[in-house]
């Protein structure tokens, strides 16, 4: 399948500024790569904020754009997954029986495609909306849910109203075959809002952590293994002991893992074999352990405004920067 479009390369204006803001303790200048551990505590600001031309998402230059978010099937006959690689964020969440499904975030850049494509739950309104009003692109849902998700500030782009973003590929069986089309997806959403501040802040490491190699958590019926690796700036990706990878960027590789440790209860929803969806519990506060240049960080993350973003700080309270680069957010159980 055809490649993702890359970021426009940042002009000498827009370097200088990013530098500049490096010498602040913001923001890493963008380089070749993450920034390296710093041997002394960076303090950021009671407020994140994010330079113009910087994506709010990763730290990178990028362009300015709506946000677009995709749920992507995550079983063993849905990988290795499209359009991943592209993606600014990426959450891991429990659906039933245990299994993982994802939801990416889009903004910096567009793949050309993006899959498979599966169906929303009860808990993607709540992480969502933090991003204003974004695109969220979906096979759908069952009629129960269908209108909370019409109610909330999304921007829905399903099968049913706009089968142009949509495709079906005959080369998996269905479900695990339905992709989407991001630039499509985006004009069937014309009121998707552009990408803003969600609480992320990205610059040099704290002191302390631990040097780590690998690291692994787990839900009922998944595993992801982190590894990281040097040449590559940031984690290699496993799920359940097998290397993934997107089939238009090759292996996943996020500068920065945050596993957080959250409520995950029953909801009012099952599926359509009588099975509850579980709700992933994404304000409040808790525990995380962050990755980070070959590091592994104790955290604490808290979102108090179910509005707001989610701000992550060192056990001492001071604010934890990411690297700069794609963050994967694993919502574990408690």
């Amino acid at each position: 399948m055809p490649g993702a479009r890359g970021p426009r390369r940042p002009g000498r204006v827009l370097t200088a500024l990013l530098c500049a803001v490096t010498a602040a303790g913001l923001y890493g200048c963008s380089g070749s790569g993450p920034p390296g551990p710093s041997p002394t505590p960076t303090r950021a600001p009671t407020t994140a904020t994010t330079p113009s031309g910087v994506s709010p998402f990763t730290g990178l230059p990028a362009r300015t754009g709506p946000v677009l978010a995709v749920k992507i099937d995550n079983v063993a006959a849905a990988r290795p997954h499209t359009g991943l690689g592209a993606a600014d964020l990426v959450y891991v969440e429990q659906v039933e029986g245990g299994v993982t499904r994802l939801l990416a975030v889009y903004s910096s850049r567009l793949p050309d495609s993006v899959g498979p494509v599966r169906s929303a739950r009860e808990s993607d309104i709540s992480l969502l909306r933090p991003f204003g009003r974004p695109a969220l692109a979906y096979s759908g849902a069952q009629s129960r849910l269908t209108p909370l998700l019409e109610a909330a500030p999304l921007d829905l782009v399903a099968p049913s109203d706009a089968p142009r973003a949509f495709r079906r590929s005959p080369d998996r069986p269905a479900p695990h075959n339905l992709y989407l089309s991001p630039e499509r997806a985006l004009a069937a959403a014309p009121d998707a809002s552009d990408a803003r501040p969600v609480g992320l802040r990205f610059g040099p490491a704290p002191a302390g952590g631990t040097a780590t190699a690998s690291e692994t958590a787990r839900f009922p019926a998944a595993r992801y293994t982190f590894t990281w690796s040097a040449a590559d700036r940031g984690w290699r990706v496993a799920i359940d002991g097998r290397a993934a990878t997107s089939t238009d960027s090759g292996p996943l590789t996020p500068a920065t893992v945050v596993v957080q440790r959250v409520t995950v209860r029953p909801s009012d929803f099952h599926d359509v074999t009588g099975a509850v969806s579980p709700y992933t519990e994404t304000t409040g506060s808790g525990t995380a352990t962050v990755l980070r240049d070959g590091r592994a960080y104790e955290a604490r993350w808290s979102r108090p405004d179910p509005d707001g973003g989610t701000s992550f700080t060192t056990p001492e309270g001071r604010p934890l920067a990411f690297a700069l680069g794609q963050v994967w957010f694993v919502l574990v159980p408690r």
